[in-house]
């Protein structure tokens, strides 16, 4: 059918909301069709990813901590050996 035609048979208000009536339902037809799938799936990839980055925090916790302590031993290490090498070179002196 024309739509000059329907214009002049229904009028122009009537013919506009039978249009914009199509527009939303294919719009909703749409959304439910495509969109919803699409955005469910994202919802699980955005769930795993925040999932393994978690996992690399906690990673980066225990690998931090990890390097802490060797740090410390190395420094207690140090620490002990200057304390060994003066009471060695301290007892000399004395017995002389």
């Amino acid at each position: 059918m024309d739509v000059t035609a329907l214009i002049q048979d229904f009028g122009f208000p009537v013919v506009m909301a039978v249009g914009m009536g199509y527009f939303i339902y294919f719009v909703y037809q749409t959304i439910l069709t495509k969109i919803n799938p699409a955005i469910a799936e994202m919802r699980t990839t955005i769930i795993r990813l925040i999932d393994q980055m978690r996992m690399l925090d906690q990673d980066l916790i225990r690998l931090q901590e990890k390097v802490n302590t060797a740090l410390a031993m190395q420094e207690n290490e140090k620490k002990n050996e200057n304390i060994n090498s003066n009471d060695v070179t301290g007892d000399d002196s004395k017995c002389n």
